[in-house]
Parts: structure tokens; C-alpha cells; sequence
């Protein structure tokens, strides 16, 4: 990494606190500060995304890439790969971020065959390893591109031609493989064209047997290897497609337990994609931990004016506090932590704007890690709460879960007026309060 591309960072960005003037310094994060009896890093294991922030150029669908990133046009692919790797470990290292993520083809050339694609993912894993040695950076999770190229036009494990199946079985084998020999904690699949865009060619039960079939075999073949880490699915309604099968995480659960699948499979969660399946961020994780298929988190946010995935890097600590708080109430996230699935503006073309978007993604988590933090201390939601569903554990609540009571002697004891209940107050405001007042004050 003699040859730098951040030449204006030489140095590891430090924490300054709030009262620092310099911007390339972390204001709230610090990775050793305990927090509830844990690191922050080890609370957060923040990491940073490959594809956004190196594998991008800053193209939409109005415009050409704008971002500099010289190694995407190199005349020899597969120097470019090595270059784009070099580049992304040196800021790894200068942004002291414990982890990564990448797709395959984030990493390596398509090629000509899927032999040549292999050989060049296989080779630039080998160098991976090498920087993962040098940086003591991890991988925190690997995936597989089943989305980007033509073949994958009508999806890929909902494909109406078995052939493009096996393909993306091919490609998710070896990636899954790559992931476990460069210590990937995580493997994740994002189902990016498995859904509808017209239900008039769409056989709804058929691709719903082969989504389930796929699930199983790369679940089987990470028994097969001795791959420890979690397997996670990626939620989303639509966006490339109409219609997508994974449309949030309720979904997802719903389709896991129909199938066989809920030991083997949890959720990696994206705020943006909570939002435009018509939830709250704080309502996936919450329902997630719930019932324990909590994986990982994609750190980004949406724009409240714009339809689509803007995948901006999340600066609001009130957005970020209450998922937060319903992690650490689950017991972290380890070992999933938050990716900063986020991408820079196309009008935000100097090369310190890669570290001032993640200073300030880290900031935020941090900070909102903090009040989640005091709202885990003080025990006020908790109490609150326990106190709204108390009747539960009386004898009459203890009657009907246990099922000792039969809907006639609920009718009887209604019949004899024993129970004749009125309205309690849900006290949101009061709820609200006590979190504003914790945003305000923690830290």
C-alpha cells in the first residue's frame, strides 16, 4: 500500500471529541470506550461496504459515473482489481474500521467463463487475506452479485429456466466457500430480482418451491464445509423488481418456518429497506429480536421526499437510538454488526468525502449507541412496560395462556361481573419523553 490514494489522510482518523475543529476526526466514536461493560467496536463492529464505495462510479440512470475511481477503467481488468483492493484496505485502515463486505463481482472480473471468473476471484481472495493479515481488518460478511448481470434478468433461484438456477447455485457455492477461507463471519443473500415485475408470466407457487430449494442447498453446503458463520437474508419490497419475495422481515420469517428453514437463516436488515416496505426502522429490529432471527444491520437511511433506495449514509441519531435500544435489550448484534451499505452523492467527487461520510455514519451510530445505552440503564421503558402488561401474570392471564380456561369460563366470570375492565392509558407521550430526554442528555 506504498502507492496511496488517500494521500490527504497519511494518518489513522483519531477521536477529537465535540469540541475538535478538525473534520476528519471522530467527534463521538471511540472504539475502546466502554459502554454497558463492552467496547463501542465490540458493541457496533462497524464495517465498510465495497461495492458503494469502491465498485461505484457515481452513475445513475441519468448520468455517467462522476466519482474518482480510476481503477474501474484500467486497460487490464485484473490490475484494476488489485489496485481497487489496495485502495479500499489503505481506508479500511486510515478509518480504523474493524470490517468489510463485498459481493464476488465487487472483487473480481467477470472473464469470459465462469471458470475464468472463479480463477480471478480465487486470485485477488488470496490478496485479500494477505491485507486482512497486514490491516487486522475482518470480513464481516460475504455475498454473491445474483442481480447485476443479464442472466439474472428473471431472478436467479426463481429463474423460469433451471439453467440459470444451477448457475447462480455455482456462484453462491463458491463465494460462500471464499467467504469461510477469508473468516467471514456472516454469509449473506440478497434476493435483488427474486420477486415479479407481472404477475401474467409469473407462476407464484413454482418460484416460491425453487426459492425454498436453493435456500436449502446452500444451507446444506454450509454444513458440508464447516462453516460456522450465520447465513442471513436480506429484506425488500420491490426495487429492481415489482414485487420482491423477501418484502420485509415478517415476511421473510413467515416464508423461513413454511419451509423448514427458521434454524438456518436469520435477517440482515437495511433502514432504507424498512422504510420502503412501509415500516419503521426500529419496527424490523424490533420484530426481528422478537422472535430470533436478529442477524445484522445495513447502517444507511432513505430520503423522505424520494420513493426509492437512496442508500444515504444515516445521520439521525432519534432514527438510530430505538433499533439500537432493542439490540442491546437482544443482546447485541455479534456476530452481525452494522455495514455501512451507504453511498456517497454524485456531486461529492473529493476523495476525503469518502471519510467525512463514514466519520460521520460512525458518529451517528455511536451516539445513538450511547442513549440506547442510558435507556438500558435507567430500566424506564422496561418498567413501563412491564407495568402495561402486568394483568398477565395474575391468575386470569396465567389461565388463559396456560389454557386451564375455556372460552365458557371466560364467559361465566364476565357473565358474573368479576371482570368488567375499563381503559388504561398507553402513555406514548410520557414513552416519547423519556426517550427525547435521554437523546438530549446521554453521553
Amino acid at each position: 500500500m506504498s502507492d496511496q490514494f488517500f494521500t490527504d489522510v497519511p494518518q489513522p482518523i483519531a477521536f477529537g471529541g465535540l469540541d475538535s475543529t478538525e473534520p476528519l476526526s471522530y467527534k463521538v466514536y471511540q472504539p475502546d470506550r466502554m459502554v454497558l461493560g463492552k467496547r463501542m467496536e465490540d458493541h457496533l463492529r462497524p464495517g465498510v461496504c465495497f461495492w458503494h464505495s469502491f465498485a461505484w462510479a457515481g452513475v445513475d440512470m441519468f448520468g455517467l459515473g462522476t466519482l474518482d475511481r480510476p481503477w474501474l477503467t484500467a486497460a487490464d481488468e485484473m490490475e484494476g482489481a488489485r489496485r481497487k483492493l489496495a485502495t479500499a484496505f489503505e481506508f479500511f485502515a486510515k478509518l480504523g474500521a474493524p470490517y468489510y463486505c463485498f459481493h464476488d463481482r465487487d472483487v473480481a472480473p467477470e472473464g469470459s467463463s465462469f471458470a475464468t471468473f472463479r480463477s480471478n476471484l480465487d486470485a485477488i481472495a488470496d490478496e485479500a487475506a494477505g491485507y486482512q493479515e497486514q490491516t487486522g481488518v475482518r470480513l464481516l460478511w460475504g455475498t454473491a452479485n445474483l442481480f447485476s448481470h443479464p442472466r439474472y434478468q428473471a431472478g436467479a433461484a426463481t429463474n423460469p429456466d433451471p439453467e440459470v438456477f444451477a448457475y447462480a447455485a455455482a456462484q453462491v457455492k463458491h463465494m460462500l466457500e471464499v467467504t469461510k477461507r477469508l473468516g467471514g463471519e456472516n454469509y449473506v443473500l440478497w434476493g435483488g430480482r427474486e420477486g415479479y415485475d407481472t404477475l401474467l408470466n409469473t407462476d407464484l407457487r413454482r418460484e416460491g418451491t425453487q426459492l425454498a430449494r436453493f435456500l436449502h442447498l446452500v444451507a446444506e453446503h454450509k454444513h458440508r464445509i464447516g462453516f460456522e458463520g450465520q447465513l442471513l437474508i436480506e429484506p425488500k419490497p420491490m426495487e429492481p423488481t415489482k414485487h420482491q419475495y423477501d418484502y420485509d422481515v415478517q415476511t421473510v420469517h413467515g416464508f423461513l418456518v413454511r419451509n423448514g428453514l427458521e434454524a438456518e437463516y436469520r435477517v440482515n436488515i437495511e433502514a432504507n429497506h424498512a422504510t420502503l416496505a412501509g415500516h419503521s426502522f426500529h419496527h424490523e429490529v424490533a420484530y426481528a429480536a422478537a422472535n430470533g432471527i436478529l442477524g445484522s444491520i445495513d447502517a444507511n437511511r432513505g430520503d423522505p421526499q424520494n420513493g426509492w433506495d437512496t442508500d444515504q449514509f444515516p445521520n439521525s441519531v432519534e432514527d438510530l437510538a430505538l433499533p439500537m435500544f432493542e439490540i442491546l435489550q437482544a443482546g447485541g448484534i455479534a456476530p452481525g454488526g452494522f455495514n455501512f451499505d451507504a453511498k456517497l452523492r454524485r456531486q461529492s467527487t473529493d476523495r476525503n468525502d469518502l471519510f467525512h461520510a463514514h466519520i460521520g455514519g460512525l458518529d451517528t451510530l455511536a451516539r445513538a449507541l450511547l442513549v440506547a445505552a442510558d435507556l438500558v440503564e435507567s430500566g424506564k421503558l422496561a418498567e413501563l412496560k412491564d407495568a402495561r402488561y402486568a394483568g398477565w401474570d395474575t391468575e386470569l392471564g396465567k389461565g388463559i395462556l396456560g389454557g386451564s380456561l375455556s372460552l365458557a369460563d371466560l364467559e361465566a366470570k364476565v357473565a358474573d361481573g368479576s371482570i368488567d375492565p375499563r381503559p388504561v392509558s398507553g402513555r406514548q407521550e410520557l414513552l416519547e419523553n423519556v426517550v427525547n430526554q435521554a437523546t438530549w442528555s446521554a453521553g
